[in-house]
């Protein structure tokens, strides 16, 4: 086991009609002048921005708003934040949406808090010194990030998509009421399950370290994301598991999987990264695309991890090698994947890169973390373009 610090600040308020506590939250924090910042049509459609807007009105808080955001989500509208955010004075960011919401929010909020350029800290140029306090409303249960201390953002020149991580964003409140998310395609609510279980699965597979109680915690919280995703496929009106979901969704994300470990594997999501960077695809449907070719590519390095997760997670009973039973639970989890209409493959996402895009993948991959990728197997460039070439 190795020592761990868990800090979890954020505090939820969860359930039916949750958002109509808006009000309290906004006073506890003391604001003046909030930055509302959103998607698309679907928050207006129905109704919650305007049920927003009501509460921020009725506790004499201002705002300003900046909509707009897409998945994956861009810096050019993380630097229009910034600079509205220090034009209007504003001292409290309120994101409504999922998690390309909240992550453009963190992003705006260290660019506001910070100083200068904000990309420099997503370059690893500079330090996180300081975040804009920020809450969330959560309308997709996937990435986590409303109880995560990390961020992801699309840089359009180069497509470069990095990652930035501070305590300092961890959001003070996320409202979370399950039934915002009945009005979502079935298409994004599996996309969220996957990204929600890797997010866990990512944590399973460490070189270092780990307890038996936060493995157990681990296996439970990807076993129940499953059974549930399953249900929402044939009912997706299901407030239950949308209920189970969502809170699994927070849990996943916000380091209690993780307690114990050297951290965890994160090569599948920054190989990732790389993809929906470069091709702009869903990020759940694109780890589930990519994960089987990084599981088959290191799984001889630290096949344990591996074994227990066919045994404790995708519950096999099978009797062989580790080999063996490494790759059996590799398959039982891509004909999970297949079994909530996700891909298994990146052909499968309409996609196929040539060789000279895996490479500069691969390279950008590696330059955005400074060095290799992976803790099971420590990935090189050659070793990411074999991933790719795997899971095509």
């Amino acid at each position: 086991m190795n020592d761990f610090t868990f800090h979890t600040p954020t505090k939820v308020v969860f359930g039916r009609n949750a958002e109509s506590k808006l009000g309290a939250l906004l006073r506890e924090q003391g604001c003046r002048k909030v930055l509302l910042h959103y998607g698309g049509r679907s928050a207006e459609a129905s109704g919650l921005l305007q049920r927003v807007r009501d509460a921020l009105k009725a506790e004499g808080v201002g705002w300003v708003e900046l909509g707009g955001v897409v998945p994956n989500p861009r810096l050019s509208l993380v630097y229009k934040g910034v600079e509205l955010g220090r034009e209007e004075g504003v001292d409290f960011i309120l994101a409504v949406g999922g998690g390309s919401v909240i992550d453009s929010a963190k992003a705006i909020g260290y660019g506001i808090g910070s100083g200068g350029d904000v990309w420099e800290l997503f370059e690893r140029k500079r330090k996180v010194t300081a975040c804009t306090p920020i809450g969330v409303i959560l309308t997709i249960a996937a990435t986590g990030s409303e109880m995560s201390s990390s961020c992801v953002i699309t840089a359009e020149d180069g497509w470069r998509k990095l990652g930035c991580t501070s305590e300092t964003s961890r959001p003070r409140f996320a409202i979370m009421d399950p039934a915002l998310t009945m009005t979502l395609p079935d298409y994004q609510t599996a996309c969220g399950c996957v990204d929600i279980l890797m997010h866990t699965m990512e944590r399973w597979f460490y070189a270092s370290g780990g307890m038996e109680l936060t493995d157990r915690i681990a296996a439970s919280l990807m076993r129940t994301v499953m059974k549930h995703a399953l249900i929402l496929r044939d009912d997706p009106q299901n407030y239950e598991s949308r209920a189970e979901v969502m809170w699994a969704g927070a849990l996943s994300h916000n380091g209690l999987t993780g307690c114990g470990s050297d951290g965890g594997d994160w090569a599948p999501h920054k190989i990732e990264h790389e993809l929906s960077g470069l091709f702009d695809v869903a990020h759940g449907a694109g780890l589930s695309a990519v994960w089987g070719g990084w599981a088959r590519y290191v799984s001889r390095e630290h096949p344990e991890r591996f074994v227990r997760f066919a045994q404790h997670v995708m519950q096999l009973s099978g009797a062989g090698t580790d080999e063996e039973m490494a790759l059996e639970g590799i398959e039982a989890f891509e004909d999970f994947c297949r079994a909530i209409n996700m891909p298994t493959s990146i052909r499968e996402l309409g996609i196929e890169p040539t060789e000279a895009q895996m490479q500069e993948m691969a390279e950008k991959c590696i330059a955005g973390l400074h060095g290799p990728a992976g803790k099971v197997k420590k990935l090189h460039a050659e070793d990411i373009v074999e991933i790719f070439k795997m899971a095509l």
